[in-house]
């Protein structure tokens, strides 16, 4: 039976690494990290994600401001408060809520965060940094499945790695980060010729193509470390719906070296690694290293 790789405990610890930080930030150099979350329209999820961003943001000992817009908001309007907390020197990290209405476009609001406080790791400038390797805000989730891959297994080098799933918020920079790793690394996606025979001859899986339970137990390389990025939402069968991966939990788990579990996984990383990417940017912004 699999190592359940428990991504809230690592999370919890993240944050309690984190918050010990800022403490020695506002003793030292009376600078406090702040996190800017923009939210447009009613979207539930959304709702409940940036309460909880919010909630862990000031928990860590950083300022949160909240920014919550009517879903009739104007591009220009956005914009407009985008420049605003650029220009604001008490925010070091700016992150708009996806998915935004249809009349405004992502790609332009994401393109107009300054890139040094784009702590998303969406703009054009930090996503060309992480393909060539170099420096740069790295995407929260895949930050967050790479700390605990390193945290299992070590030194990556050498490793075959598949990624299933080729978006641009978690499949792309995932292979960037692995790469960076000495890994080789396969894209797959739903058009992958023989798909599960490529799955079974990878050290490392990481599910995120958004299908839940996709990925079978007999896909699995025996002994392979399994990160499940999926979060999908399905019928219990009482009436109610149930959380589930894009891996099949129990028959992956009766073959892999260790897997994430859905719920409290990679999702519990995600926010902390937004906090983390504040803290840096936080010191990066006023030439302040990063404490020990």
């Amino acid at each position: 039976m699999a190592t359940i790789i428990d991504g809230k405990a690592f999370a919890a610890n993240l944050r309690s690494e984190i918050a010990r930080k800022v403490a020695i930030l506002k003793q030292q150099h009376d600078l406090v990290p702040g996190l800017a979350v923009v939210l447009v329209g009613e979207d539930p999820a959304s709702q409940v994600y940036v309460r909880s961003k919010g909630k862990q943001t000031v928990e860590a000992g950083m300022n949160s401001y909240e920014h919550r817009l009517d879903a009739g908001t104007s591009q220009a309007e956005l914009l407009g408060l985008i420049d605003r907390l650029n220009a604001d020197p008490e925010v070091h990290g700016i992150l708009v809520q996806l998915p935004l209405p249809g009349h405004i476009d992502e790609e332009a609001v994401i393109n107009s965060i300054s890139v040094d406080k784009d702590v998303d790791g969406f703009h054009l400038s930090n996503v060309g940094k992480l393909s060539i390797g170099a420096d740069g805000i790295v995407p929260c989730t895949p930050l967050g499945s790479l700390m605990m891959l390193k945290d299992h297994l070590g030194d990556l080098s050498g490793k075959k790695a598949i990624i299933v799933g080729r978006s641009n918020i978690v499949g792309k920079p995932m292979a960037a980060l692995l790469l960076k790793e000495s890994c080789t690394v396969t894209i797959a996606h739903s058009r992958t010729q023989d798909l599960p025979g490529e799955c079974r001859e990878a050290d490392i899986l990481v599910a995120a193509v958004g299908r839940p339970e996709m990925i079978k137990g007999d896909w699995v390389k025996p002994g392979a470390t399994v990160i499940d990025v999926g979060i999908n939402r399905i019928d219990n069968g009482e009436g109610g719906t149930r959380l589930v991966g894009d891996v099949e939990f129990d028959s992956a788990a009766a073959v892999a070296g260790a897997i994430t579990p859905v719920p409290g996984g990679v999702g519990p990383m995600t926010i902390a690694c937004l906090l983390y990417n504040t803290l840096q940017q936080a010191c990066r912004i006023n030439d302040v290293e990063v404490p020990e």
